[in-house]
């Protein structure tokens, strides 16, 4: 027994000593882990601001130039102008109510909110992945909401008050951005059903797709609307425009991911191949069809593919890509061309058309194709996940019913505060840029 206690007392530091070596190690490997996630990271920050201004150049340059060139000589400058005013609206909005709305703390899964004016974060405070300031990503996502309601200008164009243009873009940023947003994107119901969105395919394109189509059909056609020719006022302006996209959309994508890592470089490359392989594919049935290559079609395929994909750019491989962009070009040819034809609808710029039917497209696409080789987050029908697919059209048919909705409503009250939406027909006849604005795009002499 004596030697038994002798034992025991003899190994009693060892284990104490033991004991306390494994405190002292766990202890130093939360610390470490603590570090990492409440570390800034200067890399992942740069990478953002970057971002943030790619996406930011996406709307007043890039997309007002898309849209403009599209539009009539008469009306050049109130579509450019109509991007414009969208962002610095939405910019507004969003820092004064939208990103709480969209990224505050969850209200049973339909609406978020903390603060409004962005009161309650702090310089130092750090977005939920802990290397990149919250102001940031509350300016990254900013620039999100500013080109979504500006793309739905391009359905509703040259026959549009301005000021009930204005007044919407503040009511459906509030109405209809930023719930989808945070149900998608800010731990609302569809983030917690599963819906893959990894840069915008349901919260920007969907979203903005269909609000174009309802509000172009509670508008009306333009009075000319089949009647005579409206030929573009520049194809140049919109090729440059659409070629400013594809830089911006760089940011848009890749920036995504919130860090400068294989994700955000996968991203990168997957949305250039789509834009590509898209072009190429609009290109060629537009040739099959019509029997030329226009550079319009060019730039609408190059705008097709980079919808598409903005759903899965971070979830797929190039291969992926590469079928991704191929059939973006064709169904949004055919909604432009077949769809808004058969049912003719008055879509003036196709906003429908190639955003909204590219964005279903890239929807689905993200849950058959979405390969967790790539992205650990997501494992589509491809890679043996078939309920991922259904999960993805459920987020679709949400979106759609939601959008459509809200949108009529909020389009509604703009229209009753403004004494009515439509330009009078002699205004629309003359043409909105001396109408609203009192200017000209160009003055020839």
């Amino acid at each position: 027994m004596r030697n038994k206690l002798l034992s025991l007392a003899t190994l009693l530091p060892v284990s104490i000593w033991a004991a306390e070596e494994a405190v002292a190690e766990a202890t130093a490997e939360v610390a470490e882990v603590a570090e990492k996630v409440l570390t800034l990271d200067v890399g992942n920050t740069a990478w953002v601001l970057t971002a943030t201004a790619l996406v930011m150049l996406m709307t007043p340059a890039g997309l007002a130039l898309f849209y403009g060139g599209m539009s009539r000589s008469k009306n050049l400058l109130n579509t450019i102008a109509m991007s414009v005013i969208g962002y610095i609206i939405a910019s507004i909005v969003w820092v004064i109510a939208g990103y709480t709305l969209a990224f505050g703390t969850d209200i049973g899964g339909l609406i978020g909110f903390d603060s409004f004016f962005l009161s309650g974060i702090k310089v130092t405070d750090l977005w939920a992945t802990g290397s990149i300031p919250t102001l940031l990503f509350a300016a990254f996502q900013m620039t999100f909401a500013g080109i979504t309601v500006a793309l739905i200008s391009g359905a509703i164009i040259e026959r549009l008050k301005f000021s009930t243009w204005m007044i919407f873009v503040a009511l459906w940023v509030i109405a209809v951005y930023a719930p989808i947003a945070h149900w998608v994107w800010g731990g609302g119901f569809l983030s917690k059903l599963g819906v893959l969105d990894f840069a915008g395919g349901t919260v920007v394109h969907i979203n903005a797709g269909v609000a174009g189509l309802v509000m172009a059909l509670i508008l009306g056609k333009r009075s000319d609307f089949g009647k005579s020719a409206m030929f573009p006022s520049s194809i140049t302006l919109t090729v440059l425009g659409a070629s400013m996209l594809w830089f911006g959309w760089f940011g848009f994508n890749a920036g995504s991911e919130l860090a400068a890592d294989g994700i955000a470089a996968s991203a990168f490359l997957v949305t250039n191949t789509a834009a590509a392989m898209a072009a190429i594919s609009w290109m060629l049935i537009e040739y099959v069809t019509y029997k030329k290559f226009t550079l319009l079609g060019i730039a609408s395929g190059i705008v097709a593919g980079l919808v598409a994909i903005t759903p899965a750019a971070g979830f797929v491989d190039t291969s992926a890509s590469l079928i991704i962009g191929a059939v973006a070009g064709i169904v949004a040819f055919y909604g432009v061309n077949g769809l808004k034809k058969a049912l003719k609808y008055d879509d003036s710029l196709d906003a429908f058309g190639i955003h909204g039917v590219a964005g279903i497209w890239g929807a689905i696409a993200t849950g058959i194709f979405a390969n967790p080789e790539v992205n650990e987050l997501g494992t589509g029908l491809l890679y043996g996940n078939p309920d991922q697919l259904i999960i993805q059209i459920e987020g679709i048919i949400v979106t759609i019913i939601y959008t459509a909705i809200a949108t009529a409503i909020v389009f509604k009250v703009a229209s009753i505060l403004t004494g009515g939406a439509r330009v009078e027909s002699e205004e629309e006849s003359a043409g909105l840029d001396e109408v609203a604005h009192g200017e000209k795009a160009f003055n020839l002499r």
